[in-house]
């Protein structure tokens, strides 16, 4: 970014004087001489340019010096940034009950459809339970909250305030060896992170691309928002006086999402010093003036080219998991359950994790959405047929305490969510954008890696220091 306080100076000998003193103080000379010029041009049309309205132009400029500014520029980023989750997460609750309730309606009369045509059980539990049951809720967690997201965001981006996002955010992602647009594709993360990787066009660097495509996860995505808040609610701001329970719950789910950005720049300069090592490219953002947003379209468009087109990938990759959990649920091996199998073999090495076999296996089969996880899980405690509603669960605390839960296993279950492998529609998304196997699999490979062991030195340090 160029520095506002650039050289300036009519006399080419005193601009040469002033840029070598810039450059001896630490700034790069791009930054310099492009300082320059946009100063020089600033004169230029203040000379020559009349406007009918300086008032807007000037407010303009007073408000740009306190939302880019090195001193409140981030603080009130990260206000609006916790303020867009706090609308999203209060405004999908309400929507995402109806519709799980809609579905609950349905499901019941598919039920009394099947028991009429005398189907066999297995065809009903396979249909219903399994196929019906999954797609409806993936369609009742992610379709609310990208609702909500995508035109809020949008709303900002009409505004003219991301691309102060990104002027903010440019310092840190060029020091990471990454670019300030960087800022932009990771916040759609926060909706969705397979619409932020088609999002990454935005980045001409094929290197850079790269970067932000494989640390885009790295940011909580809708699907993983129950997971985060839920643990947070119950865990975390347990002790908390009901008043401020709700507070402590936000803090802790930023708390986490400021957590995935300094990983997401760790890991951007890591990268950009071995496996994509290269010189950062040149980033001039010239700031657009502040403007009305138009709110309606907006928000019919962001709803019919975002949360309409993410929601239907998701849905073609995730409606086979319903039908594959239902079927290792019921089919028995030496009186217990694939499922039950499963969760045995991975339980040792998930303990290592502060984990257990149970969480492991959810992960794992909740690959093709983020959303079913916390269902998967349950569904595997309790020794269900069928994936289990957490929301209809009123002990769901006495649940996972029963089954040997501390803080420590909240803990690392919420950091195993935030930092683990991309969704299945995720990757899908990446394949397309990369046509290339080899990055696809790093992309799931690497957060996977720093997952186990950011969960391995978490659970090794509380048990050496006795806290668990």
């Amino acid at each position: 970014m160029a520095d506002p306080h650039a050289i300036n100076s009519p006399d080419p000998l005193d601009g040469l004087v002033k840029l070598a003193k810039a450059v001896s103080g630490g700034e790069p000379v791009r930054d310099a001489i492009v300082g320059d010029i946009y100063r020089t041009t600033k004169e230029l049309v203040g000379e020559t340019v009349h406007y009918e309205d300086k008032k807007k132009l000037q407010s303009t400029y007073k408000l740009d010096r306190i939302v880019t500014s090195k001193l409140w520029g981030y603080p009130i980023m990260f206000a609006i940034l916790g303020l867009v989750f706090w609308i999203t997460i209060a405004g999908a609750n309400v929507p995402s009950g109806l519709l799980a309730d809609f579905f609950g309606w349905i499901e019941g009369y598919l039920t009394l459809g099947f028991q009429a045509v005398h189907a066999p059980e297995w065809l009903h539990g396979l249909l219903v339970l399994g196929f019906f049951r999954g797609t409806s809720w993936v369609v009742s967690v992610m379709l609310p909250p990208m609702a909500i997201f995508f035109p809020v965001f949008a709303l900002l981006e009409n505004f003219g305030y991301l691309p102060r996002v990104a002027f903010n955010m440019d310092r840190l992602f060029k020091k990471s060896g990454g670019h300030g647009k960087q800022a932009l594709t990771m916040s759609m993360g926060f909706g969705c992170n397979a619409a932020a990787i088609m999002s990454t066009r935005i980045i001409e660097s094929p290197r850079e691309r790269m970067l932000a495509i494989l640390t885009n996860n790295f940011v909580p995505c809708n699907g993983r928002w129950p997971t985060l808040i839920l643990l947070s609610s119950l865990f975390m701001a347990a002790g908390a006086a009901s008043g401020v329970r709700s507070l402590a719950t936000a803090m802790v789910v930023m708390g986490m999402v400021l957590f995935g950005i300094a990983v997401t720049l760790t890991v951007s300069w890591a990268l950009s010093k071995t496996a994509l090592k290269g010189v950062p490219s040149h980033y001039t953002l010239e700031l657009p003036p502040y403007r009305r947003p138009q709110i309606w379209k907006t928000i019919l468009l962001s709803s019919r080219d975002k949360s309409l087109n993410v929601l239907t990938r998701a849905l073609v990759v995730a409606a086979p998991a319903g039908v594959v959990t239902w079927i290792l649920g019921n089919v028995f091996v030496g009186g217990s359950s694939v499922l039950d199998h499963m969760a045995a073999f991975f339980d040792p090495f998930a303990h290592l994790l502060g984990l257990d076999g149970f969480i492991l296996m959810a992960f794992i089969l909740g690959l093709p959405a983020n959303e079913v996880v916390i269902p998967i899980l349950l569904m595997g405690y309790l020794s269900s047929g069928a994936m289990v509603d957490a929301d209809g669960i009123a002990n769901i605390k006495d649940i996972l305490l029963q089954h040997g839960w501390t803080w420590l296993t909240a803990l690392n279950m919420m950091l195993f969510s935030l930092l683990h492998f991309p969704c299945g529609t995720t990757l899908y998304n990446i394949y397309k954008e990369t046509k290339s196997k080899k990055w696809t699999f790093i992309s799931a490979a690497l957060p996977l890696g720093i997952a186990i062991g950011v969960t391995f030195l978490t659970a090794t340090a509380a048990r050496l220091l006795g806290w668990v």
